[in-house]
């Protein structure tokens, strides 16, 4: 005689590195966050460009620095002291994300992660995952993997057409 386990699955809380841009709160999934670095720590080089800050070595691994703060808010101050850097593992490579800092760690559960007023069907944007809600506190959640794959066809496009 076999029998039905009625208990299911327990829900797991999902974790989000949160960060700071141009005064908005988000949010990307630990799983893909590789290290944590002040900006001024990075050994760079090559020029400065207005979204790619150049290239920098971590670890003996070198990657593109990409500047959020240009690509979300078309400007950004100078590096300051609390510039961070967040050394992310994607699916095609390793790259850096400069924010104008790295606030914590924040665990949601499913639950307290809602759709983007406005963002749904034709006029969403698909690397936006959504509204975390966490004790008042409200994260925009990114999916980093496809925002970054839209960055990267815009720059090959941009070189292409040149």
């Amino acid at each position: 005689m076999h029998t039905i386990s009625t208990q299911s699955a327990p829900i797991v809380k999902m974790e989000f590195l949160s960060f700071q841009l141009g005064g908005m709160e988000y949010g990307v999934d630990c799983r893909k966050v590789k290290e944590l670095r002040t900006f001024q720590s990075l050994d760079r080089f090559a020029a400065d460009g207005a979204i790619v800050k150049g290239v920098a070595v971590s670890r003996g691994v070198i990657m593109p620095l990409v500047d959020m703060r240009v690509a979300f808010n078309e400007r950004a101050a100078s590096p300051g002291p609390l510039t961070d850097v967040i050394i992310l593992q994607l699916s095609s490579c390793v790259m850096g994300m400069v924010v104008d800092g790295v606030t914590d760690v924040v665990r949601l559960y499913p639950d307290q992660i809602s759709p983007i007023p406005g963002m749904t069907g034709e006029n969403g944007c698909d690397y936006l995952v959504g509204l975390g809600d966490a004790d008042g506190r409200r994260l925009i959640l990114v999916d980093i993997d496809k925002l970054m794959s839209i960055r990267r066809e815009t720059v090959a496009g941009v070189q292409k057409a040149a």
